[in-house]
C-alpha cells in the first residue's frame, strides 16, 4: 500500500468514523424511543382490552339474567319444558329469545346437559353438551372464549353461564358475544395497532417489517376433543404497526448516506492535496533508487533539503557508494568459489572413474597371486570395463573442457546401461549388489553417459552407507506412471543401509555436505543437476535403520528396447 493511499485511508477514517459513529447513535436511539411510545400505546390497548372484556363479561350477565327472568315468568314454555308440550314453540324459543337480547350464542340445558333449545343453531336440539356450561362456569374471571356450531360456520363467542329453575328442574343458560373481525376491529381503534385471537394449538405469525408482537392478553378457552373437553388459555395478541418507524429510518439513512458521501468526498480532496505535497518526492526518490543494480550501481544521490526527505537522499547516496565497493568483493569471491567448485567436482567425476579400473587391477593382482594361469583370461574379461572407465574419463576431460557442454540426448537402453555399470563397479567384499528389470523397457533419451554418472554416484552412495561394509543394493527399472500423458521408466536404487535422520536428508543435495569421512558432498547435488537436465524427476524414501531408495521417473523416448 502506497504513502498516499495510506494519507488517504486515514484522512476519510478521521472523517468518517465519528460521523458513522453519529449516525447510528442517533439512528438506534430514534428507535429505541419510538419503539419504548409503541410499547406503551401497545400496553394501554391491552389494558383498555382488559376492561372492555370485563364490562363485557358484565353486561353478557345483565342480560342473561333478563333472559332466565323471562323463562321463569313464561308459563307456555315452563309447560313445553316441563310436560312436552309445544315443541315447536319450545325450538324456536332461544332463537327469539337471543336476537331480542342482542347476544350471538344462546343454549338452554336441563340438568342433564341436554340441548332444550339453541338459538344460533337450531339442530342442536336434544344433543348432550354437560362439559360447555360446567367449563365456563368453572373459568375464573366466570367468562370463557367458546367455539360452537352455526349453520354457516363455526362461531368464536364470549360465553357466560346463568341458570334458572322451573319446577323441581333447573335449566342452565349459556349466552355469549361473537368474537368476530368487526369485535376485533372495535377493540383497536388505532389504525397501527391491530388485534388477534390466537386459540391454544394456533401460532403467532412472526412479524415481518410492517408490525411486531408486544403484548398479549390471556382468556380461557374451552377446547373440545375426542375424550373430553377441557379449559385451555387463549390469547388476544395485541400488534404495532413500524411502518412509521420503518419509513422513518429510511429517511434518516438516506441523509445519512448524502451526509457521508459528501464528508468523504472533501476527506479525500484534502488527504489527496496533502498527500501530493509529501509523495512527489518520495516518489521521485524512489524511481532514482529502483535504478540502483548490481551492474548499475552508478546512481547518483544529490539533495540540498534540510528535511528528512533531503537526510534520507544523503544516506541512500553513501550506501550506494559502499555498494559499489562491496559489488568489486563480491565478484572476485565469486570467481574464486566457481574456480573451487568446479576443482571439487572434477575430482569427484575422476575419482568415480578410477574406481571401475581399481577394482580390475584389483582382481588381476588377486588371479596373479591365486592363478597366475588364469591371468590372461580374466585380464581379456575385464579389459572392456578398463577401456569403458578410460573412454568415460576421455570423454569428461572433453567436457571440462567445454566447461558445460550439452548432453547428446539419444535413444538409450536404460536396462543395458544398468548392466554395464554394475560390471563396471563389481563387487566389493560382502556387498551384494542385485539388477531387477522389467522386460520391455521402453528407451529412454537421454545422454548415456549422464545415465552412467547418475548410476554411479548413487550406487556409490548406498554401498557407503551399508552397516559394516556388509548388505544388499539392488538397481530396479520398471514402467513408471505416465506424466504429462508420455510413458516414463523408472529406476530405483535401494539399500539395506542405516538410512537418513530428516535433517539429513533435508541438507543431502546440499553442495559440499557429506557424512562420509573425506567425502567431497557434491554427488547427491550432482545427481540432481543430472536429473533435471534429462526433463526427470527424483524423489526420495528413507528412515533411519530401514534403509534409503532413490526414485528416478524419466521420460520415455517411445520405442522398445
Amino acid at each position: 500500500m502506497s504513502f498516499r493511499t495510506r494519507i488517504l485511508i486515514g484522512f476519510a477514517a478521521v472523517v468518517l468514523v465519528p460521523l458513522a459513529v453519529f449516525g447510528l447513535r442517533v439512528r438506534a436511539e430514534m428507535a429505541s424511543r419510538l419503539t419504548a411510545e409503541y410499547q406503551r400505546r401497545v400496553a394501554t390497548l391491552a389494558a383498555v382490552i382488559r376492561a372492555d372484556l370485563a364490562r363485557g363479561a358484565v353486561d353478557i350477565a345483565r342480560r342473561l339474567a333478563a333472559l332466565s327472568a323471562a323463562i321463569a315468568d313464561d308459563n307456555r314454555f315452563r309447560q313445553a319444558a316441563l310436560e312436552g308440550g309445544d315443541r315447536r314453540y319450545l325450538l324456536d324459543y332461544a332463537g327469539a329469545a337471543m336476537r331480542s337480547a342482542g347476544l350471538s350464542l344462546l343454549q338452554i340445558q336441563d340438568e342433564q346437559g341436554r340441548i332444550v333449545s339453541s338459538g344460533h343453531f337450531r339442530n342442536e336440539y336434544d344433543r348432550l353438551e354437560p362439559a360447555l356450561p360446567r367449563l365456563v362456569a368453572a373459568s375464573q374471571s366466570g367468562i370463557a372464549l367458546v367455539r360452537v356450531r352455526t349453520a354457516e360456520a363455526p362461531l368464536l363467542a364470549i360465553a357466560r353461564v346463568d341458570s334458572v329453575r322451573l319446577g323441581t328442574k333447573r335449566f342452565t343458560v349459556v349466552g355469549g358475544l361473537a368474537v368476530d373481525s368487526a369485535f376485533l376491529v372495535g377493540l383497536s381503534p388505532d389504525s397501527e395497532l391491530s388485534v388477534s385471537v390466537v386459540l391454544p394449538g394456533d401460532s403467532v405469525a412472526q412479524p415481518g417489517t410492517e408490525a411486531a408482537v408486544v403484548s398479549e392478553v390471556s382468556l380461557p378457552f374451552v377446547l373440545e376433543t375426542d375424550s373430553a373437553a377441557t379449559l385451555r388459555p387463549a390469547r388476544i395478541v395485541v400488534s404495532h404497526s413500524l411502518a412509521s418507524l420503518v419509513a422513518l429510518r429510511h429517511g434518516v439513512d438516506l441523509a445519512f448516506l448524502a451526509a457521508v458521501v459528501l464528508a468523504g468526498a472533501i476527506a479525500l480532496l484534502l488527504g489527496s492535496w496533502m498527500s501530493l505535497r509529501i509523495s512527489r518526492p518520495l516518489t521521485a526518490l524512489a524511481r532514482k533508487t529502483a535504478e540502483i543494480d548490481v551492474d548499475r550501481l552508478d546512481v547518483a544521490f544529490e539533495s540540498d533539503r534540510a528535511d528528512e526527505i533531503g537526510a534520507l537522499t544523503r544516506l541512500l547516496a553513501a550506501m550506494t557508494e559502499r555498494l559499489r565497493a562491496g559489488a568489486a568483493r563480491l565478484r572476485e569471491a565469486e570467481r574464486r568459489i566457481a574456480i573451487g567448485d568446479l576443482a571439487r567436482q572434477v575430482n569427484h567425476d575422476i575419482k568415480n572413474g578410477l574406481t571401475p579400473i581399481r577394482n580390475v587391477f584389483r582382481h588381476l593382482a588377486e588371479t596373479a597371486a591365486n592363478d597366475p594361469d588364469r591371468l590372461a583370461a580374466v585380464y581379456r574379461e575385464r579389459q572392456r570395463n578398463v577401456e569403458s572407465s578410460i573412454s568415460y574419463l576421455e570423454i569428461l576431460a572433453a567436457n571440462y573442457a567445454r566447461l558445460y557442454p550439452e548432453p547428446a540426448a539419444t535413444a538409450c537402453d536404460v536396462g543395458q546401461v544398468i548392466r554395464d555399470t554394475i560390471a563396471r563397479l563389481g563387487t566389493t567384499g560382502p556387498v551384494e549388489l542385485r539388477t531387477e528389470m522389467a522386460e520391455r523397457l521402453p528407451l529412454v533419451r537421454a545422454d548415456q553417459l549422464v545415465l552412467r554418472r547418475i548410476l554411479e554416484n548413487l550406487v556409490g552412495n548406498a554401498v557407503d552407507s551399508l552397516a559394516h561394509g556388509a548388505g544388499t543394493v539392488t538397481v530396479s527399472a520398471a514402467t513408471g506412471a505416465p506424466a504429462d500423458g508420455r510413458a516414463t521408466v523408472r529406476l530405483i536404487v535401494a539399500d539395506t543401509g542405516k538410512g537418513m535422520t530428516k535433517a539429513e536428508l533435508d541438507r543431502a543435495f546440499d553442495g559440499f555436505y557429506s557424512t562420509k569421512p573425506g567425502g567431497t558432498g557434491l554427488g547427491l547435488s550432482i545427481v540432481r543437476r543430472l536429473v533435471l537436465d534429462a526433463n526427470g524427476v527424483l524423489r526420495v524414501e528413507t528412515q533411519p535403520g530401514a534403509g534409503t531408495r532413490f526414485i528416478i521417473d524419466l521420460p520415455a523416448d517411445g520405442g522398445r528396447a
